[in-house]
């Protein structure tokens, strides 16, 4: 069924956060805890499937790399922005990754390649720890999340067509419901509703920013809590 896209994401009404539900424990945010939850994962069920469907064109598999970068005072998540004239999710909050191409080994080889291409993240510092279920978005990307550790030490050199820049979350920061909005979209009677998990730190220029994290990327983190917390 086709879905009214949403322009101004940031614009549309917050419903409420999701402080009722329990944040994920930080003893349960280290690399060694995800290293055991990836080895012996529970029985879970994804909250967010997918986005549903605005595209004509036929479902398209890609990949996308979930990079935890391992810093001193915890678990960083590495995000990027897209630059703002890209044909897909132009200026929004993404991970590194994209299309499967043909010469791909599989879903890893994907979101290696494209998170090089794209940041130029060498992949002696990437550690992948697994994989978490599909999300297919609303441009018909069949998207597989592939989480791995990233050592730190590494300079970034970025793809200036794709990627604006580069940034770090901490994951306690995005793994903790209280900082999930719900918003709710209504237009000429259709009605979508998203997550958003606004987040304001440092930029790489070490200045202070306001990233809006919603859509496809804050959906993939919200079932990443789901089999963290299950």
């Amino acid at each position: 069924m086709s879905r009214v896209p949403i322009l101004d994401p940031q614009s549309v009404p917050v419903l409420g956060t999701d402080a009722h539900l329990p944040a994920v424990a930080m003893e349960e945010l280290t690399a060694a805890a995800l290293v055991q939850r990836f080895l012996a994962p529970p029985i879970w069920t994804p909250e967010i499937p997918g986005d549903g469907h605005l595209s004509d064109r036929a479902p398209s598999h890609a990949s996308v790399l979930v990079p935890l970068v391992q810093r001193a005072g915890g678990l960083h998540l590495l995000l990027t922005r897209r630059t703002d004239h890209l044909r897909d999710h132009a200026g929004q909050i993404s991970f590194p990754g994209g299309r499967v191409e043909a010469e791909d080994a599989d879903v890893v080889a994907t979101a290696l390649r494209e998170t090089e291409e794209e940041i130029g993240l060498p992949r002696d510092h990437i550690e992948v720890i697994g994989t978490l279920p599909h999300y297919t978005t609303v441009t018909a990307f069949v998207v597989t999340p592939v989480v791995a550790l990233v050592q730190p030490g590494f300079t970034l050199a970025l793809d200036s067509f794709e990627v604006a820049e580069a940034f770090e979350v901490p994951l306690a920061f995005l793994m903790n419901p209280a900082n999930h909005q719900r918003h709710r979209f209504e237009f000429e009677g259709a009605q979508r509703q998203f997550l958003s998990m606004p987040w304001s730190g440092a930029g790489a220029d070490g200045e202070p920013r306001h990233y809006f994290i919603w859509g496809a990327t804050a959906a993939m983190l919200r079932n990443l809590y789901r089999f963290l917390i299950s």
